[in-house]
């Protein structure tokens, strides 16, 4: 009787709503304990995560109730249902990468970052995921097969209000609840986390929403005055150069390796009695080359470009979404390309095995004054040599030699690896590397693909040195952001002759270091233990080529200076001191662990109390400052005395090949390019072990008859062509 009753409740369209509300509220909270990590630490945030999905479901599916035509309302509840199924879904996905959620900036940036996400997404899908969709596809069976009828019946206004109010009392007492757990939760918080925990996904996409508004119009009020306080931020916190290194780089050629997802812990780190990176292992180590332990990636949501944007422009990132793909097309840069090139006459190009559209980077390059961008239209990206986001480290290496001996030094160039990139997929044919045997394989493949790029760094390095580059040039070589992720670590763990049941925040902290070397002929090395970060990077780099940064608008501080203050920022606001590490974006009301003890302080004196409760204050100060820089746009309104506002029409990456053989005939015996100096190219002194180059004659010597960058396509002269191979 009880089943006949809820079978015919079913029928109606208030019983529709219910099942749909029902379903959902179900495979929220499954979501909720299956794939999201939300910490909840007591009965009541268990309760809340349980609790907060039914609020937001009934006054959205409501909203379909008060329309009168049956189909109508019926097809509107459905679509409803989808949509909020496909966020859900997009977020478990998301999440389970990123350890984040989805936010409107991220979702209105994902035709920028999405090229080469298939095979991740792919490799992130669980069988369980059917979960998620099944109850949708039953539903609409049942519907097209009118097992589940629609009900003719009009339904009274007075039930639709019913069911939004009810909705709206639902979602409040969450909302109190919520607020009195977690005390200012919409108004100072920092991490997205508590949100869906909360008040869950659907009021995290409002919240979110609102911010992004309200950002827009920030933006769109600005005036020059805005710049004032980040002016007095930045000259304040600058610190005096080392006079020791200040300038022992002048008119050296700058070459930035960026390893991608590499951690510093891999550095002298052993897998079954094998180095997992021995060339890096010698590099860290050697005399001249001024290697940091404590030093930090900073980035946010934006990833890779996060890390970039940081290296080339001394500002952080944004706290939702990438500066590159939701600022970088419009915003004004003072970057690292364009300060070189105006004042020591560097030519300057970055060389990417994926497309350009990357990240927005196509755009980003010609605002930050980059001459050249080499993106995968300038290689051989078949499918053996693509790993999914670009060409393989080994083949970017040796095909990026043709182009790099043509640039005009001094130069400041950047090569993106790619293939240390999750899910770290790698053929046995590509290395010999005897992967881990962990409960988790992206932990095992991690180590493979560090070795990979490791002994396609040592292939390039061994290239500098047969054709003389290494002796006129500075390499600096970072890791942009981790690779294994916190849910990642405790299989880790075993590998570090740790018990995963011991693994704390302090240690999920210390994994977020990354690699920082810089190294030249001659300069005076060493292992720095002085803690900092990615912000730090561009005043480091800016002294050491014997530029002055004090009219530039920088966040970070000289590495190598006495007085650097050694404070790491984070963009969840936690951060880092060279004595502690302060976690939860709150000050001594936070978590707070002792760096060298690894004991997380309980009972902290009013003097300690006094410094972090400051320390976090400035950490807040310079973020917001940062911020506000970005969203505004301020750079606008200030540019430095003799610096001139890049002007991004001048720069064509479409006939780059056809521009640099120009140049240097043009310049004929005043070109200073490898190239030139040699009278012939180089190419055949780069030798690679990679298996795909089966034709390095096509493969690394000879340069390509077209390109295209911007989604046009240009065709370089027989002549040009044949001039080059004529010369070699």
């Amino acid at each position: 009787m009880k089943k006949l009753k809820i079978s015919q409740f079913v029928q109606t369209r208030l019983g529709f709503f219910a099942l749909l509300t029902a379903v959902f509220w179900i495979k929220t909270v499954f979501a909720y304990y299956v794939d999201f990590s939300l910490g909840a630490s007591d009965p009541l945030q268990h309760f809340l995560m349980f609790f907060n999905p039914i609020g937001t479901t009934l006054l959205l599916f409501s909203m379909a109730l008060y329309i009168k035509k049956p189909k109508i309302s019926y097809a509107v509840m459905f679509i409803i249902y989808l949509l909020n199924t496909i966020l859900l879904f997009a977020n478990v996905i998301y999440y389970r990468q990123f350890t984040d959620f989805l936010t409107f900036n991220t979702i209105f940036s994902v035709g920028k970052v999405s090229s080469g996400l298939g095979k991740s997404t792919i490799s992130l899908l669980q069988w369980y995921d059917l979960l998620l969709w099944l109850d949708v596809i039953l539903i609409a069976i049942a519907l097209a097969r009118h097992v589940i009828k629609i009900d003719p019946k009009p339904l009274p206004t007075k039930h639709a209000f019913t069911a939004t109010t009810l909705a709206v009392f639902v979602f409040l007492l969450n909302l109190t609840l919520s607020e009195a757990n977690r005390p200012q939760l919409l108004t100072r918080t920092f991490d997205r986390n508590y949100i869906v925990k909360y008040l869950g996904l659907d009021t995290f996409m409002v919240y979110d929403s609102v911010k992004t508004a309200q950002n827009n119009q920030i933006r769109s009020s600005a005036d020059g005055t805005d710049i004032n306080s980040v002016l007095n931020y930045t000259k304040s916190h600058q610190v005096p150069a080392n006079p020791e290194y200040f300038g022992q780089a002048k008119g050296k050629n700058v070459i930035i390796l960026h390893l991608e997802s590499f951690q510093q812990f891999l550095i002298d780190f052993k897998v079954n009695g094998q180095e997992v990176t021995p060339f890096l292992n010698s590099l860290y180590h050697n005399k001249n080359t001024l290697a940091f332990s404590n030093f930090y990636h900073e980035v946010g949501q934006g990833k890779t470009s996060d890390a970039e944007n940081m290296l080339e422009t001394g500002v952080f990132g944004l706290p939702e979404g990438s500066v590159f793909t939701s600022l970088g097309t419009d915003n004004t840069f003072q970057g690292a390309p364009a300060i070189l090139q105006q004042s020591a006459g560097y030519s300057s190009a970055v060389f990417h095995g994926n497309v350009g559209s990357f990240w927005n980077r196509n755009h980003v390059y010609k605002n930050l004054g980059y001459n050249y961008f080499f993106d995968s239209s300038y290689f051989n990206t078949s499918t053996e040599a693509n790993i999914g986001y670009g060409l393989k480290d080994k083949l970017l290496f040796a095909e990026s030699i043709k182009y790099l001996e043509q640039l005009q030094q001094p130069f400041y160039t950047k090569f993106i690896t790619v293939t240390n990139h999750f899910p770290f997929p790698l053929a046995d044919s590509d290395t010999d590397f005897q992967r881990p045997e962990t409960d988790d394989k992206a932990v095992n493949n991690y180590f493979a693909t560090a070795h990979y790029l490791d002994q396609a760094v040592k292939e390039f390095f061994d290239y500098l040195n047969k054709s003389g580059l290494a002796k006129n040039t500075l390499v600096m070589i970072y890791g942009d952001h981790y690779g294994l992720s916190d849910k990642d670590n405790k299989s880790l763990a075993t590998l570090m002759n740790r018990s995963s049941d011991d693994w704390t925040a302090l240690d999920n902290m210390n994994l977020q270091r990354v690699p920082f070397m810089l190294h030249m002929d001659g300069l005076k090395g060493g292992i720095q233990t002085q803690y900092g970060g990615e912000i730090d990077v561009l005043p480091t780099l800016l002294h050491l080529l014997g530029i002055n940064t004090n009219k530039y608008v920088l966040f970070g501080q000289d590495l190598m200076s006495s007085k650097l203050q050694q404070l790491v920022a984070f963009r969840n606001n936690n951060f880092v001191t060279n004595k502690y590490t302060v976690l939860g974006g709150n000050g001594a009301n936070g978590s707070i662990y002792d760096n060298e003890t690894g004991e997380l302080l309980t009972e902290l004196s009013p003097a300690l109390t006094k410094q972090i409760n400051q320390w976090q204050a400035e950490v807040d100060h310079a973020l917001s400052l940062s911020d506000s820089l970005n969203m505004k746009n301020l750079l606008r309104f200030y540019t430095p005395s003799g610096f001139k506002p890049v002007d991004p029409s001048q720069f064509n990456y479409l006939d780059q090949v056809n521009e640099l053989i120009q140049t240097r005939e043009k310049l004929k015996g005043r070109s200073t390019s490898l190239y030139s100096e040699k009278g012939k190219s180089t190419t055949s002194l780069y030798i690679t072990d990679a298996p795909e180059l089966t034709d390095p004659e096509t493969d690394i010597d000879s340069l390509p008859k077209s390109s295209s960058t911007d989604g046009e396509t240009t065709t370089n002269s027989a002549s040009s062509s044949s001039n080059i191979s004529s010369q070699k």
